[in-house]
């Protein structure tokens, strides 16, 4: 492609919209499902909210799990603002229409909550480690300033990736037809409608995956196999009891992220019809940032006692 050819390109796709066609045949439960999803929306920000709050007033949250789980918190929030409001327009108009540029920034965003999350999950495994297998050091490790380095580390590697995937994208030639039968911009319905060579995109997708999704998954399992090791050596049951528990939120966590990208992402799709696979990352997208801050929250009693002190409960 000579240098007109990409000029018209990059003209062509800074005004194409669109179409995401979202779910088909709703009319009769189209208002009952945007209310449920609306009602979900406004429960997960609160949620979240709610979880940042009580770090920032609360001075028994004062720790780094606490400070993790805020982090973790505002990937939900970035999450649930990127998917959702188009999910909604979808469900209430029977589809809807974004630009190329908008359709390309809300995948770019979504990597980035995603990528920050994986490689939150993996620094709190560490954080569990320590605590289960070497208490005696975890505060000298586990310090103010390793906390802020680890996040700032994590946000800007999460930024970096959002960076790659959005100038990857964006500079492919867009021949159409701009239909996508989703209800979400997602990296391979987006490819489908470029007439470009994508093999970039595609070792861009292995070396970012390896990177901040495999590598942090095996960060994980060493920790919690250590961790297990480790609990399985105390005498008492209810010794083992009490140091699991202080795992189970942050596990129970991590099975539901790593379960969901992989039912949807690395399970065969081409056996799946569109409804079932729009309904799998819907679940992934939706319920999974609604459902991390219960657990965080009903699990766990110093949450209980600050809703407590601060009179929310």
């Amino acid at each position: 492609m000579d240098n007109e050819d990409q000029f018209h390109a990059r003209v062509a796709n800074n005004v194409t919209s669109v179409n995401l066609l979202g779910f088909s045949n709703l009319q009769n439960v189209k208002i009952p499902l945007f209310s449920l999803l609306l009602l979900v929306f406004l429960a997960t920000l609160s949620g979240n909210v709610l979880i940042i709050t009580l770090f920032l007033l609360s001075k028994s949250l004062q720790s780094p799990m606490y400070f993790f789980i805020t982090q973790l918190s505002l990937c939900d929030i970035l999450l649930t603002t990127d998917i959702v409001p188009t999910l909604l327009l979808t469900v209430l108009y029977g589809g809807s229409s974004v630009t190329l540029i908008g359709c390309i920034l809300q995948f770019s965003f979504f990597v980035m909550s995603e990528s920050s999350e994986c490689l939150l999950l993996s620094v709190m495994s560490y954080d569990r480690y320590l605590a289960n297998c070497n208490p005696l050091r975890y505060n000298a490790i586990m310090t103010h300033m390793f906390c802020m380095i680890s996040v700032t580390v994590i946000w800007l590697a999460g930024i970096a990736v959002m960076l790659l995937y959005m100038i990857s994208i964006y500079d492919l030639y867009y021949c159409g037809p701009h239909v996508i039968d989703h209800f979400y911009c997602d990296l391979e319905p987006i490819l489908q409608l470029s007439c470009s060579d994508t093999s970039i995109i595609h070792k861009l997708i292995f070396l970012t995956g390896f990177l901040n999704v495999f590598f942090p998954f095996i960060v994980i399992v060493l920790s919690y196999v250590y961790i297990s090791v480790t609990i399985l050596k105390i005498p008492s049951t209810t010794g083992r009891h009490k140091a699991f528990s202080t795992c189970s939120s942050h596990l129970i966590v991590v099975s539901m992220l790593y379960g969901t990208l992989i039912i949807v992402y690395l399970f065969p799709t081409k056996g799946q019809t569109l409804t079932l696979s729009k309904v799998l990352f819907l679940i992934y997208t939706i319920l999974t940032p609604l459902i991390n801050p219960i657990i965080y929250t009903l699990r766990n009693k110093d949450f209980k006692k600050a809703l407590y002190k601060l009179k929310l409960i």
